[in-house]
């Protein structure tokens, strides 16, 4: 059975840091699937934020938290993290820990989910 539990969320001022941390099991972390993060702010699409191959590092990065978040992995732990830098408002949302992919398109590299999804965890940056 695929788990993905997810920690690490709370409420941050803005400019501060969290780091968000998933530990994944019952799959093989890039044989059957990478794992990333999506995050859902009210009234918006899911979106996709951070997608991490366990053997070849970040595959894709939403556009903007480049520069602020950086998504990693722990092979060993079978773990991926998101480290979220310089916080702003708009950042606040649900942040799901998931199963990816992505593909090319005409406009970048797409993230998508893969079919597995955390509970979730709350991020709240205050101003």
């Amino acid at each position: 059975e695929v788990q993905l539990v997810e920690s690490g969320g709370g409420t941050v001022q803005v400019g501060g840091s969290l780091t968000l941390s998933c530990v994944a099991s019952g799959f093989h972390f890039d044989n059957d699937y990478y794992i990333g993060w999506f995050r859902q702010i009210p009234g918006k699409e899911r979106e996709g934020v951070s997608c991490i191959s366990r053997s070849r590092g970040p595959l894709y990065l939403t556009d903007s938290v480049k520069g602020r978040f950086t998504g990693s992995s722990a092979s060993a732990k079978n773990t991926v993290y998101l480290q979220m830098n310089n916080l702003r408002p708009e950042d606040t949302a649900i942040y799901y820990c998931a199963t990816c992919s992505t593909v090319p398109s005409a406009w970048g590299t797409r993230m998508l989910s893969s079919g597995h999804w955390g509970q979730g965890t709350q991020v709240t940056v205050s101003s």
